[in-house]
């Protein structure tokens, strides 16, 4: 694969072990010299700014992340850079004279460089026909607030599809993967979905924010192609096109918020979240359900995406002398948020629950302010099965020991593809539609153990409360899917 190479040389006039105790400083030193990092290791999740020329857009700067693949103090430090484009960032520093010679080396891939010219403006085109293949879309958030899941889910949307082709494709057809970036933008979404369209896609997977999922689905109904959303979702309108799978406030809710109440002791909670759809939407059936396990809601309050000032919101909890906090912030929001009740001391009064903290989320909200919180998903990574085991396994065979963890929201955008591949097989022509009306009723046997798609609006699963610990997740409880009340396994 082609690709760019960008170099960069200045001195300092410090010696080189100076010059690389400023990283993650904030010293106004240079882009990759104020990366925010917990701890400057192999494997260990890094987050900067880029300069960008304002006048393509945004504020002058991309937010960016990457992970450190090697480091040699005072020498050398190496990092894989994973969004919002994939490459390899090398920082070398060389003594010369008294100062040091600071070599920075950023490699960038052929999707980078598409990703660069359209975010400039470039109407870029879309990959080149490939005959026989059977073309599937992903969508997904390689930049903005919910660039958070973006890289674990674009390797998992591939290794689904190397095995799906590994096993004859579809109707003898290999699946061709094309990728585009939402943004975490709802206008955005909308052109790039209708560039999958114009590259031949059959079907789009989509793992956004139900704003842009709500910009596209009428492109999907009108097109004719087949839009499968995976990610925790709020549900909605279905059909044989259009398929929500994931996992439902409702049913996070009526697991976690009985169990935080007995185990707490507390009763008054504090809605909390960013302002669209899916926050607004799980919030009222937080309201249900919590008045129904005998609480309270003690406030409600909502910040537009993109937040990272949380001083407000945080004397509203403080006043509203709230037990409990149920977040629906999203990705680089959720971080911020869940640092800023760290340091401000809630986390010592106040049990959160956060019904988008996947191991991503908490790789970047961090060990230390991340400990204690309480989510609930369909599938967390430490979940103790063979299958997951080998899954992992195989994760890590292709993409490397310091790869992004996978989570639930990155996972069935994996356990999607392979629904979909299967379904596919099983009909005559393998259009769109008659996918679409295989797909219910299909069944999987993957990392989260047995799925079915029991309708297009409700993928039936058992769900997890899990609490946040260094390093990820520690098993609180399990419901069954088909639980009208959960049924409760205590570790």
């Amino acid at each position: 694969m082609g690709g760019i190479f960008v170099n960069e040389e200045t001195r300092v006039s410090a010696p080189p072990g100076e010059v690389f105790a400023l990283f993650g400083q904030g010293t106004g030193a240079g882009w990759l010299f104020d990366a925010a990092f917990d701890s400057l290791r192999p494997g260990a999740v890094v987050r900067f700014r880029i300069p960008w020329p304002a006048a393509l857009g945004g504020d002058g700067t991309l937010e960016a992340t990457g992970r450190i693949v090697s480091v040699r103090p005072g020498r050398r430090l190496v990092l894989a850079h994973e969004t919002p484009w994939r490459g390899r960032v090398t920082c070398t520093l060389t003594p010369d004279g008294t100062g040091t010679k600071v070599r920075i080396v950023a490699e960038i891939d052929e999707s980078g460089i598409a990703w660069l010219l359209a975010r400039s403006g470039y109407d870029v085109p879309g990959p080149a026909a490939e005959p026989g293949t059977h073309p599937v879309g992903l969508l997904v958030s390689l930049s903005g607030p919910a660039s958070v899941f973006a890289a674990a889910s674009e390797n998992l949307a591939r290794m689904a599809v190397a095995e799906a082709n590994a096993d004859g494709g579809v109707r003898g057809s290999p699946l061709r993967l094309v990728v585009a970036d939402d943004a975490t933008d709802a206008h955005v979404g909308a052109a790039r979905m209708r560039w999958l369209v114009r590259a031949g896609c059959r079907a789009v997977f989509t793992n956004v924010t139900s704003a842009t999922f709500a910009a596209i689905e009428p492109i999907a109904r009108e097109t004719g192609v087949l839009l499968i959303y995976t990610p925790v979702n709020e549900g909605g309108r279905t059909g044989h096109g259009l398929l929500r799978l994931g996992e439902r406030p409702a049913g996070q809710l009526s697991l976690a918020v009985p169990y935080l109440m007995r185990e707490s002791g507390g009763r008054r909670w504090f809605l909390a979240g960013n302002d669209y759809v899916w926050p607004r939407a799980s919030n009222r059936q937080a309201r249900r359900i919590i008045a129904a396990a005998g609480g309270e809601v003690a406030g409600e309050r909502y910040a537009k995406i993109g937040t990272s000032r949380f001083d407000p919101l945080l004397e509203d909890i403080e006043r509203s002398r709230a037990d409990l906090v149920v977040s629906t912030f999203v990705g680089a929001d959720e971080a911020l948020f869940e640092r800023a009740c760290h340091a401000a001391g809630l986390r010592a009064r106040v049990r959160t629950l956060s019904l988008a903290l996947d191991e991503a989320t908490r790789e970047h909200v961090g060990d230390a302010a991340g400990t204690g919180l309480y989510t609930a998903f369909g599938y967390y990574q430490q979940l103790p099965t063979a299958d997951n085991r080998a899954f992992l396994a195989r994760y890590r065979r292709s993409y490397g020991s310091v790869a992004p963890p996978v989570s639930s929201i990155s996972e069935s955008v994996y356990g999607a593809v392979h629904l979909y591949a299967a379904a596919a097989r099983g009909t005559r022509c393998g259009e769109p539609a008659e996918i679409g009306r295989a797909l219910p009723g299909s069944t999987l046997q993957g990392p989260r153990g047995r799925i079915r798609v029991a309708r297009p609006d409700l993928l039936e699963q058992d769900m997890h409360l899990v609490r946040a610990v260094p390093g990820g997740f520690v098993h609180e409880a399990t419901a069954e899917p088909k639980s009208q009340v959960p049924k409760v396994y205590m570790s």
